[in-house]
């Protein structure tokens, strides 16, 4: 991974005035998917590891929504986040300067992508995406991936406007939300993430069901797998173009070896077992963009 280290540098090298800047503090923008608190418990390691690295006070933002960490990268008050794949297609629409692809999550099986995953509860009746036509179904964010760009489209494609297939179309403000919601019979159905692998039991290997699961949010006895999208590109974790190079280079080290010097941590911030944190670049997101830009369309 040095040789990669060292290419992203010379690729991507400042020079002059900005390459002697330096930074007197560093924001992560954390995606909303579950309660603030808890994104903010969960990730401590992470800020506390960025902070001894940089030498600069670190700090977590957590906005309500997406959208909040998107205009935070827009606008330069936010550093770092891991996006998904449509929140980065957004970032890069609204301005291709903003921010720089760096890393994602590789699977224990060596794949770098997840699955939206429908669910209902286990004993609703509801076996199948057609068993839940005529009810109350529930994605997550309009900036979301997973809980909503990609289940909206492969949805409509088989049934046709979703407002007329479900009885009701819902955003419930994030994954865990969504989850949440099932189990409490808000809504009848809705999508979250993970990574396919592994037991359902469990929230499978990584994902929104596995935190939910790990905190004991849900029992995932209780729900059922209805519906499995086609295989998502994993989202880019990203970085604020414009920071110095130097501070680049130890985000990318940072990440790149956290599964060997802190998986505990490493652990927290994929959101379950994982290999690896991998490089990405742009190109990777291309059909994403695609399809952002036919989304925003229509």
């Amino acid at each position: 991974m040095k040789t990669l280290i060292l290419a992203l540098a010379a690729t991507t090298a400042l020079t002059g005035a900005a390459a002697a800047e330096t930074i007197k503090e560093f924001n992560i923008g954390i995606l909303g998917g579950e309660n603030a608190q808890d994104r903010m418990t969960n990730l401590e390691c992470f800020r506390a590891k960025v902070e001894a690295e940089l030498g600069v006070p670190t700090k977590l933002f957590t906005p309500a929504d997406y959208d909040g960490v998107i205009q935070g990268l827009l606008g330069g008050t936010l550093d770092f986040a891991w996006l998904g794949a449509s929140a980065y297609a957004k970032t890069y629409l609204t301005n291709p300067e903003a921010v720089d692809v760096m890393l994602t999550k590789q699977n224990v099986d060596g794949t770098t992508g997840y699955y939206s995953i429908g669910f209902a509860k286990a004993d609703s009746g509801i076996k199948s995406i057609e068993d839940a036509k005529d009810k109350v179904f529930a994605f997550a964010d309009p900036n979301s991936t997973s809980g909503y760009l990609v289940p909206g489209a492969e949805l409509q494609e088989a049934h046709g406007k979703l407002e007329e297939f479900f009885s009701e179309v819902k955003m419930s403000g994030g994954h865990e939300q969504s989850i949440v919601g099932v189990a409490n019979g808000d809504f009848d159905a809705a999508v979250a993430w993970a990574d396919g692998l592994g037991n359902w039991e469990d929230g499978f290997n990584s994902g929104a069901f596995r935190k939910a699961a790990d905190s004991g949010l849900v029992d995932m006895s209780t729900l059922t797998e209805i519906w499995r999208s086609k295989l998502i590109p994993e989202g880019p974790m990203v970085v604020r173009k414009s920071a110095p190079q130097d501070v680049k280079d130890k985000m990318y080290a940072l990440l790149d070896t956290m599964w060997e010097t802190d998986p505990t941590c490493a652990y927290a911030v994929a959101a379950g077992e994982a290999k690896d944190f991998v490089p990405v670049k742009h190109e990777d997101y291309l059909g994403i963009l695609a399809a952002r830009k036919l989304q925003e369309a229509q």
